[in-house]
């Protein structure tokens, strides 16, 4: 009879050694995507036993991030502005919403160099490239963004730069918590720059303060 009570704590410690080696890869694989996964149970403090007990290898490892990644980010599109909204504050908006999930989660996009595949972080990103995608059509046909490159090129390009701009706050010379960038989206779209400052700062404190998940 008190075998049942005596698994509840085994299954609790086992979700939490799951949680915290994935919250090591995200950290370590982002640092460098060539660490091992004996490096990584070191990292996280867990036998290499565990960590195999939970992911068999690494492409278990990297699909369990993969799909956390895709979890998250369906999550913050829910909050995606209303198609109501002027294509300059909705693409606003969506830069700050999805600012901590490509913090979070911007190691995917150096594993797709490596054993993650670039189809499978296509898969993660589709959803959000084609909201913005959309977003700069209506309004380049509004007339909120130039036409000077094709929505999908444009697209392509907004989410390079918010990649490098992620990558300068990782190695602390940028400090941004998704306001800067933002600006900065909306400049390359095609905003200008005044204007682009006005949108954001009365964008900002309609955007849903939902962070992704503690570490």
């Amino acid at each position: 009879m008190t075998k049942p009570a005596a698994r509840e704590p085994q299954r609790r410690n086992a979700r939490s050694n799951r949680a915290r080696i994935l919250a090591t890869a995200r950290r370590e694989l982002g640092r460098n995507p060539d660490t091992t996964l004996e490096e990584l149970a070191r990292a996280a403090g867990v036998v290499r036993r565990t960590l195999f007990g939970h992911f068999p290898g690494r492409a278990a490892l990297l699909e369990a991030l993969a799909e956390e990644a895709s979890e998250v980010l369906r999550g913050a599109m829910a909050d995606a502005a209303e198609a109501t909204e002027p294509a300059d504050r909705a693409l606003a908006h969506f830069t700050l919403l999805m600012w901590p999930v490509g913090d979070r989660y911007r190691m995917l996009l150096a594993l797709a160099r490596h054993d993650l595949g670039v189809e499978r972080v296509a898969e993660i990103l589709a959803p959000a490239r084609a909201e913005v995608t959309a977003i700069l059509e209506r309004g380049q046909r509004d007339g909120a963004f130039p036409a000077h490159l094709p929505p999908a090129a444009l697209s392509a390009g907004l989410e390079a730069m918010i990649v490098a701009l992620l990558e300068q706050v990782n190695a602390g010379v940028l400090e941004d918590d998704g306001t800067r960038a933002a600006v900065a989206t909306l400049i390359a779209a095609g905003v200008p720059q005044r204007r682009a400052r006005t949108v954001v700062e009365g964008v900002g404190p309609t955007v849903p303060a939902k962070p992704v998940p503690a570490e």
